[in-house]
């Protein structure tokens, strides 16, 4: 897509799922796939205040790949009210002329009205709203935390295709349970795919998406503050970092921005890191041995290493908060 011409009609799918289910894994996977003269975006929804996906993914994709990237941290991002949606995928769109748009909503967030939003008369010309991908992992069908949490249901009732992901980890009788999942909670149209490390065939975005969530334009409405600066825009203060906790959807995030004069120690952070007991964990941290991003979910603790970061930051997801946590990362600092 030339700088000069309008921006029309990008190809544009929503990939969603609950925490830890391998979202931010099959975006990046998907990213390799991206041909070389095309330039895509991807719009990343964070449940926390302090965004890390962007600084994971920026990490390791510069613009110079043709590859952009733009966060919007807070909450559900079709009705976070400190960075609307809409001004986020404006500045994106402006700034990337893309040839294929990424959206990845938060695991929490509310993906039927995500879905209304894109399909809205202001971005009919604008977008092209191909399938929506849902990712689960079959296993947690056996947690009524995940089967009885609405956003859960929703992301599979909208989904145009579902992808059990982490198959490698499944037990007997998983596959089944989730296809017979879908065709109970889905689109009868619904195509279930099975995958793992988030490997999803380039071919499987192609294709407008059926939905009967798009264009309904029945917005809902939460009761947030009217303006609010989230802590991913504000100064990091003289001590040298801050936090920040957001509340929703039966969770708890609480986030941490570091100044980047306070270098961790890598052997220090590490056990911290492997100790912690939360739903989820995303990080990168300016360590003595270099730049890392980190990965935790119920299945493991992955690490990898980046070129490099603004600024430490990390943001944890329970069901509970620790008021020991920020303690105990600060003591990761080498004096």
């Amino acid at each position: 897509m030339s700088s000069k011409s309008a921006i029309k009609a990008v190809p544009t799918n929503i990939i969603t799922g609950f925490l830890g289910v391998g979202k931010t894994t099959a975006i990046l996977n998907l990213l390799k796939s991206k041909p070389a003269n095309e330039r895509w975006a991807v719009l990343v929804n964070e449940f926390g205040e302090i965004g890390v996906d962007g600084s994971l993914m920026q990490g390791q994709y510069g613009h110079e790949t043709g590859v952009f990237f733009r966060e919007v941290p807070g909450g559900c991002m079709c009705c976070t009210s400190g960075l609307p949606m809409q001004i986020a995928l404006n500045q994106l769109l402006v700034k990337a002329k893309p040839d294929r748009l990424l959206i990845e909503p938060t695991g929490l967030g509310h993906p039927k009205e995500v879905l209304e939003v894109l399909s809205a008369e202001y971005y009919q010309d604008v977008l092209s709203l191909h399938k929506t991908l849902s990712i689960v992992d079959a296993r947690k069908l056996k947690d009524i935390r995940y089967t009885d949490h609405d956003t859960f249901n929703q992301q599979i009732a909208i989904a145009d295709m579902v992808v059990g992901n982490k198959v490698d980890l499944y037990e007997d009788g998983d596959k089944v349970r989730l296809s017979d999942y879908v065709k109970q909670h889905g689109q009868s149209y619904a195509a279930v795919i099975f995958t793992q490390q988030g490997e999803i065939p380039f071919s499987q975005l192609h294709g407008k998406t059926k939905s009967q969530f798009v264009a309904n334009h029945h917005h809902h409405h939460h009761h947030q503050e009217i303006k609010k600066t989230l802590a991913n825009d504000e100064p990091i203060p003289d001590k040298g970092f801050l936090s920040a906790i957001n509340e929703a959807e039966g969770f708890y995030s609480i986030g941490w921005r570091i100044s980047p004069d306070k270098v961790f120690s890598y052997q220090h952070l590490f056990s911290f890191l492997t100790g912690l007991q939360v739903e989820r964990m995303k990080a990168v941290f300016i360590t003595d041995a270099g730049v890392f991003g980190y990965n935790l979910t119920s299945d493991a603790l992955t690490e990898i290493q980046l070129d490099d970061c603004e600024e430490s930051r990390i943001e944890l997801i329970s069901g509970e908060l620790d008021n020991k946590l920020e303690d105990q990362l600060l003591n990761c600092v080498i004096a």
